[in-house]
């Protein structure tokens, strides 16, 4: 009996469930296979390139269609069996059956291609950086549970794969922490037996002093010499293994430049500009957050430097405060995933930086922007991409940007 389409299905050019057998090509960078059929696009997830599979479509687009992965035919020399037992049906990782080797030229390429067809730069990107583990690494995980019914908690854990909303009962995730799944057996039992109106979501952080479930409680954290101190709920990178050499990397590139001065944008706990402190002659962290140039500023000060300044900024004038000349200057900006806004960017070019290093958890607003650091006459060098989410479609990615 066929499955009725749902209401606003479009059902060109394939009907709904309509099963085709195609070959994979190339993966996107959010760890889809792609097909072509009669040059139509297929996107097929948890398919890998060479692979020959069944897939089942249930949304056509303007330009191509998504589709369910049914069956592989002909399976990829680089497919490995999976560790976790819910792959597939967890939206948390795109990569487990992917080879790590292969996971890391597959990323390269990724960032190759958006340089190629978002920022129209033919240009190489660096082998990727490989994460010392690739399990057992994330150091923070923040499952989820819904609204109970008739008094009873359902599933706890993270978004189902393909759903904007519904979840998967996760008991252990394999790319966390030893301890935060000791810790997560507790808070789900903890859930299960507590009173609850609505859903919530439940924090475990690994840090240095323990596992951390308050999301104001004082995480302690360890890169390389500098110790960092910061709120268990806030923004903190969440591979320790791998960041000593992510920030060191970062701080040999903006020392290379020779210039006296760094100010770190976006500046969090002070990570990069804390780091990077005994090298410059002097550095300046500049937020939007209040409470987050607070905690950079004790981090500075816990670790003996002199030489850090961290101030408050408006999004509007957030140079205005900056007292070094641009022509001595590293910029350091780490934005969220959505990028730099056009208006920041405008005030970073009329600072007129000597250096900026730009490092984005998101590769495709990265691209986008650096349209516009071309216009404003920066030149692309090194591009360096860091695997700080190992099976999954995220990476970290560096570029080195000089003026003139």
């Amino acid at each position: 009996m066929p499955v009725q389409p749902p209401r606003k299905f479009n059902p060109h050019p394939f009907a709904y469930h309509q099963e085709l057998e195609v070959r994979v090509e190339n993966l996107t960078n959010e760890g889809k296979g792609v097909a072509r059929v009669d040059g139509w696009v297929v996107f097929v997830p948890f398919a890998l390139p060479g692979e020959l599979v069944r897939c089942r479509i249930f949304r056509n687009h303007k330009n191509y269609s998504d589709s369910d992965l049914v069956e592989v035919i002909e399976a990829s020399q680089d497919r490995v069996a999976p560790v976790c037992q819910i792959f597939g049906t967890c939206g948390g990782c795109q990569y487990q059956h992917l080879a790590y080797e292969r996971q890391l030229e597959w990323k390269r390429r990724q960032v190759e291609e958006l340089l190629q067809h978002m920022a129209r730069i033919e240009h190489p990107v660096l082998p990727v950086i490989s994460s010392p583990q690739q399990y057992g690494y994330r150091s923070k995980i923040t499952p989820h549970f819904h609204r109970p019914k008739d008094g009873s908690v359902g599933e706890i854990g993270f978004l189902r794969a393909g759903t904007r909303n519904a979840m998967v009962d996760v008991t252990s995730c394999p790319i966390a922490m030893p301890g935060l799944n000791e810790a997560l057996t507790r808070a789900r039992e903890a859930a299960r037996a507590g009173s609850f109106k609505n859903g919530a979501t439940i924090l475990l952080r690994a840090a240095a002093n323990g596992v951390l479930t308050r999301p104001d409680a004082i995480a302690v954290e360890q890169v390389g010499e500098v110790r960092f101190e910061f709120q268990a709920g806030d923004f903190f990178q969440n591979n320790p293994y791998i960041l000593p050499e992510f920030v060191g990397y970062a701080v040999r590139e903006a020392r290379a430049s020779g210039a006296r001065f760094l100010v770190d944008a976006y500046c969090g706990s002070g990570l990069f500009g804390i780091s990077a402190a005994p090298a410059f002659e002097e550095v300046m962290g500049v937020e939007i957050s209040e409470t987050a140039v607070q905690k950079a500023a004790h981090n500075a000060e816990i670790n003996g430097l002199k030489n850090c300044r961290f101030l408050a900024a408006d999004a509007t004038a957030i140079f205005n405060q900056v007292p070094y000349p641009g022509d001595e200057t590293v910029v350091i900006i780490d934005p969220p995933r959505a990028g730099c806004s056009g208006e920041f960017l405008q005030q970073l070019f009329v600072f007129s930086p000597r250096l900026v290093l730009y490092i984005s958890c998101n590769p495709a607003t990265q691209m986008r922007d650096l349209v516009q650091f071309s216009e404003a006459g920066y030149r692309l060098g090194s591009v360096q991409p860091f695997d700080l989410f190992p099976q999954t479609k995220h990476l970290e990615c560096v570029m080195t940007l000089s003026r003139g």
